[in-house]
């Protein structure tokens, strides 16, 4: 159940390959290899990469979609504008359990997104080049293919070009967070909103896009528009990366031109004929139903136009067997503990959505229904990065795709199928961690960490059970249910977070007496009356 998808899938092509060329001829184009197959590229002038970008009408693909050209002519109107020399940024870090197509392409075409992303810095003047990952298999590839190419981060290099590894969590994949992260910060969101074109790494204008969107732009490069329109739709051409899980026999990787029909790919990964629903663009998408399925078409207007997303490329289908509240409930606990922990809406909101869809579950009623909506409905555009928005999409599109079982959860004793997990995630359904910032090691288990509520000091503000919903429910009078709890592992933050914001001050943590003298402490000993005392400063 849940289980996680391997780096590398299957991995299939629909006609003729383009970013997948040479993938029947071994595991990883190196660079002999990868020059043999897609031959040499020539460079190009900044308006001419950016007339040819606009020619193809190509877009992000790492889920926002944003029009290439205009990102390229902004940064360069910037760097020319300040006199300074702009900054290129891959964004390979892939950190949706649902995702692999980028990891897919920088594990074995390495060069064909440095061939796009170097294309950008010789014409842009750049001195500076990141690619930004967050699996060891995808930081070993690109730092193998930079030695191919003879580039290092050497400051006698003309271009210093590098790798820049992050913890894997949803918010990392923010382009703030990878900035942030390779200016020496956390690699999380900051607390403001920045246009990286104008203000990047180290205050630069920085051109940063997706690994796939790279590698789009070095197929276009070579082969010229009017061959790359001949694949695919006219005003969408060339093709797509799809990552195919959930329900399917063959979870794959899968190139197909746009235009193909949306069951076309389902049935090549082997899903139910007739599937219950199929979530597209992954865990920042939208739910479909059967019906819509068969008039949806790989493309991104297309998508939209039927009420889907194709967002990062991910298309899950679960079958007619399974409770489809159940299982998106499971996904809606795993986004509450994405959070990077900064902002109320995001670290608060989520956590409330998630109790909100297991008080639908739970035979909560109507009222459980209208909470949800109102928690939903009060996250979106309150976050310092695209991560409550999206999360907000997925669970208001869950609720309106499945409207029979919603209707038999809230009027009824529920639909009586089983959540069988069959949407990927990390580690059996749980996050790899929950803390600001992320920790590169996962921590799972119980803690040696234990919480108490001091009675004579609660006023039943509730703020525990929203920081801490893995340790505190709220009883019918307001107050938490427990007076003490273990606390697990990967919430020892979260939990002293709760302690610090009690209003009361009625909480503290005490840690018992560790089995082995060496061992470290995750959280520091706070007593009741000094701990108490210092954080109320």
């Amino acid at each position: 159940m849940n289980e996680a998808l391997p780096d590398v899938p299957e991995v299939r092509v629909v006609g003729l390959p383009q970013l997948t060329s040479g993938f029947d001829l071994v595991e990883r184009l190196d660079l002999p290899m990868h020059l043999k197959v897609h031959g040499p590229l020539e460079p190009m002038g900044g308006e001419q990469l950016a007339q040819l970008s606009e020619a193809i009408n190509l877009k992000g693909r790492g889920g926002a979609g944003f029009p290439f050209h205009r990102k390229l002519r902004s940064v360069a109107e910037s760097a020319i504008k300040r006199g300074v020399r702009p900054v290129v940024v891959v964004n390979g870090s892939e950190d949706e359990p649902a995702c692999r197509k980028d990891t897919v392409l920088i594990n074995r075409a390495p060069h064909l997104i440095l061939d796009g992303a170097l294309l950008c810095a010789e014409a842009l003047g750049a001195r500076t080049l990141v690619v930004g990952v967050t699996r060891e298999s995808t930081q070993r590839s690109m730092e193998a293919a930079l030695a191919e190419r003879g580039l290092s981060n050497s400051r006698r290099s003309a271009l210093r070009a590098s790798v820049q590894r992050n913890p894997v969590r949803m918010v990392t994949g923010a382009a703030s967070s990878l900035i942030r992260s390779i200016d020496g910060g956390p690699a999380i969101p900051p607390g403001r909103k920045v246009s990286a074109s104008q203000n990047g790494v180290g205050g630069a204008p920085t051109l940063l896009s997706n690994a796939e969107t790279f590698a789009q732009l070095a197929i276009a490069a070579r082969i010229g528009p009017e061959r790359y329109g001949n694949t695919g739709l006219y005003d969408e051409p060339g093709t797509v990366m799809l990552t195919v899980s959930g329900a399917v026999a063959r979870p794959m990787v899968i190139e197909v031109p746009t235009g193909v029909p949306l069951r076309y790919v389902l049935q090549l990964a082997g899903a139910p004929p007739v599937p219950q629903g199929v979530l597209t663009g992954g865990y920042h998408g939208k739910w479909i139903d059967a019906a819509t399925v068969n008039e949806a078409i790989v493309s991104r207007n297309s998508l939209d136009a039927v009420g889907g997303s194709l967002g990062a490329g991910a298309i899950l289908p679960i079958s007619q067997e399974t409770c489809p509240l159940g299982e998106s409930l499971q996904v809606a606990r795993w986004l509450a503990e994405e959070s990077a922990g900064q902002c109320g809406p995001c670290y608060l909101g989520l956590p409330a959505a998630a109790r909100g869809m297991e008080d639908i579950l739970n035979g909560g009623g109507p009222a459980a229904l209208e909470a949800l909506k109102q928690v939903a409905r009060n996250v979106k555009r309150r976050g310092a990065c695209s991560h409550p928005d999206g999360s907000a999409m997925f669970l208001e599109s869950t609720i309106k795709a499945f409207t029979d079982d919603l209707a038999a959860h809230v009027l009824g004793n529920g639909c009586g199928r089983p959540v069988e997990g069959v949407l990927p995630l990390f580690e059996g359904g749980r996050a790899p961690t929950g803390i600001p910032g992320g920790a590169e090691a996962e921590e799972t288990g119980s803690s040696r960490q234990k919480i108490y509520v001091d009675w004579t000091l609660c006023r039943g503000h509730g703020l525990c059970a929203d920081i801490l919903p893995e340790v505190f429910e709220l009883g019918a009078d307001g107050f938490p249910t427990v007076a003490q709890a273990q606390v697990p592992r990967y919430a020892e933050a979260k939990a002293l977070r709760a302690v610090r914001r009690c209003p009361a001050l009625a909480l503290r943590i005490e840690e018992e007496a560790p089995r082995d003298r060496g061992a470290q402490r995750n959280l520091p000993v706070l007593s009741q009356g000094r701990g108490r005392r210092a954080l109320g400063r």
